[in-house]
């Protein structure tokens, strides 16, 4: 049971109605952790601005998925992996593909650059390594590439906090947390 409210249609003010509606219109369906987010009519706003301006980068779909899945692996937020893990799909990963994610890397290198670029912002709180940078740019990410999966991180932290800290119960086809040994 979710720690956070949870606003439903039949609860919705008209002005979070009017998001959920286009939510709805866009995605096919809202999702659990936007109806939380709808507690704030504003901060959902501003998710969903962050959201549309972090996914039309140049950033492909597959490699945000990527990122997701790894930070969510690496946040321990269950909702995000299995949300990110069905996304993940969608747009192409596979099987093999969203365990390597899970585990910072993937079959395609220049994605695993920027996969281990993510991971070592988030385990390093931003102060990554000259090295890091270096690594990121060899394998062909520009300081404006870099600067989006900065962004994609920030939007990720953002999500698996509020999925952590709601405990929002998981709406998509639910994946486990790889524990560690």
């Amino acid at each position: 049971m979710a720690r956070i409210n949870v606003v439903t249609q039949e609860t919705a003010s008209a002005e979070q109605q009017a998001l959920f509606d286009a939510i709805q219109a866009q995605l096919g369906i809202v999702p659990n952790f936007l109806k939380v987010f709808a507690n704030s009519p504003a901060a959902l706003k501003a998710f969903l601005g962050l959201h549309g301006i972090a996914n039309g980068g140049s950033l492909d779909a597959p490699t945000g998925e990527r990122i997701a899945l790894a930070l969510a692996q690496q946040n321990a937020c269950q909702y995000c992996l299995s949300a990110h893990t069905a996304i993940g799909r969608k747009v192409g990963l596979d099987g093999v593909e969203i365990e390597a994610n899970r585990a910072g890397t993937s079959q395609d290198a220049k994605a695993a650059a920027a996969v281990r670029f993510a991971r070592a912002l988030v385990e390093h709180t931003g102060d990554v390594t000259t090295a890091e940078l270096a690594d990121v740019r060899s394998a062909g990410y520009s300081d404006a590439a870099i600067v989006e999966i900065i962004t994609h991180v920030g939007l990720n932290i953002l999500t698996n906090i509020l999925g952590k800290a709601s405990r929002v119960d998981i709406d998509f086809p639910k994946v486990e947390l790889n524990l560690a040994a």
